[in-house]
């Protein structure tokens, strides 16, 4: 079966040791009109199973119900969190999967710091794919008021990065 399209194994191979490395789920190069996307599904964690304990007698109990916890206050789940983030105007996404670094070289300060003031355009962090280091930029000028990654994270299309208010 041949399509006239032709994809390089060993770039595939090379893909899905990257999925593998950085425990990402999903990886996708482009570049003019070939595209590959590599991806793997990860299986969840199997729900632990209910425990009975023998009394005397033989006869079997459920397990005891948990105590009673004072309410906690409401703290939002990570989740929530991201997608409140994810419509803040002065998100800065990752525009591709990766792993990010906030200097230019382990050992280097940081291309910015919390608070710090930015011009748009200017170089916040780095993310690597495919070993090349690509500069993700202020999209405008303002002060950097949250960093949500550290340095050397693997990081997922659309993840955010930092905010710039």
């Amino acid at each position: 079966m041949s399509n006239g399209i032709q994809f390089d194994p060993a770039a595939i191979r090379a893909l899905a040791q990257i999925l593998k490395d950085t425990d990402l789920t999903e990886i996708e190069l482009v570049e003019k009109d070939s595209r590959i996307r590599v991806a793997r599904s990860i299986p969840a964690p199997a729900a632990p199973a209910a425990v009975q304990m023998a009394w005397p007698g033989g006869m079997m109990a459920p397990p005891a119900a948990p105590a009673p916890v004072a309410a906690a206050p409401a703290v939002p789940s990570a989740a929530e969190e991201a997608m409140d983030l994810a419509k803040h105007p002065g998100l800065v996404a990752s525009p591709m999967v990766g792993v990010a670094y906030l200097s230019p070289e382990p050992g280097q300060p940081a291309f910015v710091t919390l608070g710090a003031k930015v011009a748009q355009g200017q170089t916040l962090l780095l993310v690597e794919a495919m070993k090349t280091f690509n500069q993700i930029k202020a999209p405008k000028a303002g002060t950097v008021t949250r960093i949500l990654i550290e340095s050397g994270t693997p990081v997922e299309y659309g993840e955010p990065l930092m905010i710039v208010e």
